[in-house]
């Protein structure tokens, strides 16, 4: 099914006397929209911003979402499950769906609506860049679509899906991949900025250690196990893992949180740590579980703590995929965001949304369409004068699919 939607498409393209993908060009109708959009985006996103969503309550702006498309003459609009919006047009019946996606969560925990400032050069708020901006500017080529009453001969489906940041664990997308199972042949999501395509995925394990002893005063008990000892000395082995190299693949670790402890004067009873370790390699990440697997089974032989361990993520990395069509997925999308930008754009690996597809093997590529500062921090802006070359970019990788 999948190759009976490229033929049609690349029939398209023969009659019209078209070499490549490349000569598709927006036409002025499209940019005269798009024009049209440049401030009521900048709008959206303000009032997307006002909109907590730390991932797993996405319900606000999930449903304010739903809505925006239905009232813009979006048809068949729904929200599942996982809290994904998902618009599909033309997929009835279809085993050949295309995604479009756009993640509604944002790494922050507040449930109160964070600050917005546009300074006319930048648009400043916790989460704008990612991926608020993404799914505005997804939600404008969405409305062009419904109101043009397009048609594709694949299935296209909009998605501003949840859960993609941190423990979200990309929930939302495994829904979707699960509930449309054999039916969606490609992947795109937008997230990060033009100058980078995203075509390999990072895969991770994450995982909440705890150690536990009998602890007591510090001088009384002086001699009793310290939970605080237990997990130093456990970071201490983990950090001397050597990281497997294959190729041009990258592998990481990181103990990112370490609490534990009850006062200067009492030996620790109990204390805990996050660990996790990522590669864009299957097989070093396979590597990787077996020495920690190992590394933590000989702490507990040890008998410095109880030590229990709980898998809080997984990621996985991507499995054997049609490299040839992902490659061409991944040449389109580096040409048009440098056509549009001016910049060079350059493929690298990310832990994204992609990951899901990828693993099931099935084409995905993350592209961006926005110049972003400060990713996941409250520091966070958005360049104004790269959204409209955003909205263009959007527009020609979604809209070439309706050609």
């Amino acid at each position: 099914m999948a190759q009976r939607l490229f033929v049609k498409k690349m029939d398209y393209f023969a009659a019209s006397g078209r070499k490549n993908k490349m000569s598709f060009e927006l036409s002025n109708g499209v940019l005269q929209y798009l024009k049209d959009c440049e401030q009521e985006l900048i709008g959206l996103i303000e009032t997307l911003c006002g909109i907590p969503a730390p991932s797993h309550h996405e319900e606000r702006r999930a449903e304010f979402i739903k809505n925006w498309l239905t009232e813009n003459g979006a048809e068949g609009v729904y929200i599942d499950e996982a809290l994904n919006v998902i618009y599909p047009v033309g997929c009835e019946g279809k085993d050949d769906i295309v995604v479009f996606c756009a993640h509604t969560d944002t790494v922050f925990p507040d449930m109160e609506p964070m600050p917005f400032v546009n300074d006319g050069e930048y648009l400043h708020s916790p989460g704008v860049g990612d991926d608020t901006t993404h799914v505005a500017i997804l939600l404008m080529v969405a409305r062009y679509v419904a109101q043009q009453h397009l048609v594709a001969d694949c299935g296209v489906m909009f998605v501003l899906n949840s859960c993609e940041e941190g423990l979200g664990n990309l929930k939302g997308t495994k829904h979707l991949m699960e509930t449309y199972a054999g039916r969606i042949k490609e992947f795109y999501t937008m997230d990060a900025q033009y100058t980078h395509i995203y075509n390999k995925c990072v895969g991770s394990h994450r995982y909440e250690i705890t150690f536990e002893t009998e602890g007591g005063h510090s001088f009384g008990a002086f001699g009793n196990r310290n939970a605080i000892y237990a997990m130093s000395d456990l970071i201490c082995r983990l950090y001397t893992k050597e990281v497997p190299v294959k190729g041009n693949s990258r592998t990481t670790y990181n103990v990112g949180i370490v609490e534990g402890g009850t006062s200067v004067n009492t030996i620790a009873q109990k204390a805990k740590m996050l660990y996790e370790y990522r590669s864009d390699d299957v097989d070093c990440l396979a590597e990787m579980q077996a020495f920690f697997e190992k590394t933590i089974q000989e702490a507990k032989e040890d008998g410095k703590a109880e030590i229990t361990v709980e898998t809080i993520g997984i990621r996985p990395c991507g499995a054997a995929v049609d490299e040839k069509r992902l490659a061409e997925m991944g040449k389109r999308a580096m040409e048009v965001c440098e056509k549009h930008s001016g910049l060079t754009c350059i493929a690298k690996s990310a832990s994204t949304d992609c990951n899901i597809p990828l693993s099931l093997g099935i084409p995905a590529i993350a592209f961006g369409c926005c110049i972003e500062v400060g990713a996941h921090t409250r520091e966070e802006h958005v360049k104004i004068s790269s959204l409209p070359i955003g909205l263009k970019i959007a527009a020609e990788m979604i809209l070439e699919y309706f050609a």
